[in-house]
C-alpha cells in the first residue's frame, strides 16, 4: 500500500476490506465504461474513499503526470495500467489520442479508469474526456478529487478567504490554450480577491506586470512547487520581487501561485509579512 502511516493504514485496511470485496464482486469485466477520477494534489494520502473504490474496481488505469504512481497499487494486479501524461506542454499523447485510447480499451477491456491530479473538471481537460465517452453510449461516472488550489495553498495554512481581509477567491490558468495570459487575469488583479494561479510558472513575470499594473506591486505571493509532496519547494516575496526570488530558488512548474493578503498568514512565512498583517488586524484596517 502506499501509505506508511501506521494509523492510517490500520484505518485503510480495515476500510479497504469492505472497499476491495464490494468492487470486485460487482465488476463488469466487459461493460465498456469510464470513471474519471481525480487523485489529489500529490499526496497519496489525500485521495478519497471512493476513487480507492473505483481503482479497485477498474480493468485499465490510464494515468497523468501529476497522479502519483503510488496510487496504482489500489488497482488490480492484472489491470492495465498506461501512463497518458502531459505536464509543461510536453505531451506523451495528444489529448485526442486519450480520448481515443479510453474508448478503445473500454470495448476491449471493460471499466477504464482515468486517473488525473487534482479534480479531474479544474483545469483537468476531463469533461472532454467524458463527453467523447459518452458518444459512444459508454456508461460514464465521476469521483472528484481534491484540487491543488484548494489543499495546497490550505496545507501551507494560507487561508483562501479570511474575514475582513477578502471575500472571495479567484482560480485562473496562467496559459491559455494559444499559450496566453487568460483574459481575466487583469480582473482578478483590480479585485481585493484572493488569486490562485495554475500553470502560471512560464508566465511569471507577465502575471507580475499585470498586477503592477494595478497597483498590487507590494502584495504578497507564495509559489508552492510540488505542494503535498516529499520534494515540496516553497518561496515567499511580493508581486514586484517574486520573479527573481522563483529564479533564486529554483522554482518551476508543477506550482501552485497565491497571490493575496492572506498569504503574510501563512506559518511558514517571513516574519515580516505575519508582523504586518498582525498589526493591521489589531488596528481594524481589515474589518471585522
Amino acid at each position: 500500500m502506499p501509505l506508511k502511516d501506521n494509523t492510517m493504514n490500520a484505518f485503510l485496511n480495515n476500510t479497504n476490506t469492505t472497499l476491495y470485496q464490494g468492487a470486485l464482486s460487482q465488476r463488469r469485466t466487459l461493460k465498456p465504461k469510464l470513471t474519471l477520477v481525480g487523485a489529489g494534489p500529490g499526496d497519496p494520502e489525500l485521495i478519497t474513499l471512493k476513487a480507492i473504490r473505483a481503482l479497485a474496481n477498474a480493468d485499465v488505469v490510464l494515468y497523468d503526470a501529476l497522479a502519483n504512481p503510488a496510487l496504482l497499487e489500489y488497482a488490480p494486479k492484472n489491470a492495465l495500467k498506461k501512463y497518458v501524461g502531459k505536464r509543461g506542454g510536453k505531451k506523451y499523447l495528444s489529448q485526442d489520442q486519450i480520448n481515443q485510447l479510453i474508448v478503445e480499451e473500454a470495448f476491449q477491456h471493460g471499466h477504464v479508469v482515468r486517473l488525473k491530479g487534482g479534480d479531474p473538471f479544474v483545469f483537468g481537460r476531463g469533461h472532454e474526456e467524458l463527453a467523447f465517452a459518452q458518444s459512444f453510449d459508454m456508461d460514464t461516472e465521476v469521483v472528484p478529487g481534491i484540487s491543488s488550489s484548494l489543499a495546497v495553498p490550505a496545507l501551507k495554512q494560507i487561508p483562501l478567504t479570511k474575514r475582513g481581509i477578502n471575500e472571495s477567491f479567484w482560480v485562473i490558468t496562467g496559459t491559455t490554450k494559444k499559450q496566453e495570459i487568460s483574459q481575466d487575469m487583469p480582473l482578478a488583479a483590480q479585485s481585493s480577491a484572493t488569486v490562485i494561479i495554475l500553470m502560471g510558472m512560464r508566465k511569471l513575470k507577465e502575471i507580475a506586470a499585470i498586477f503592477s499594473q494595478y497597483g498590487k506591486q507590494n502584495t504578497p505571493v507564495a509559489i508552492i512547487q510540488n505542494g503535498s509532496c516529499a520534494n515540496e519547494k516553497t518561496g515567499f516575496g511580493e508581486v514586484h520581487n517574486i520573479a527573481a526570488i522563483a529564479e533564486q530558488k529554483g522554482l518551476g512548474a508543477p506550482a501552485v501561485i497565491v497571490i493575496g493578503e492572506v498569504v503574510r498568514l501563512a506559518t511558514s512565512a517571513p516574519a515580516e509579512f505575519k508582523n504586518l498583517v498582525n498589526q493591521q488586524i489589531n488596528t481594524g484596517n481589515y474589518g471585522n
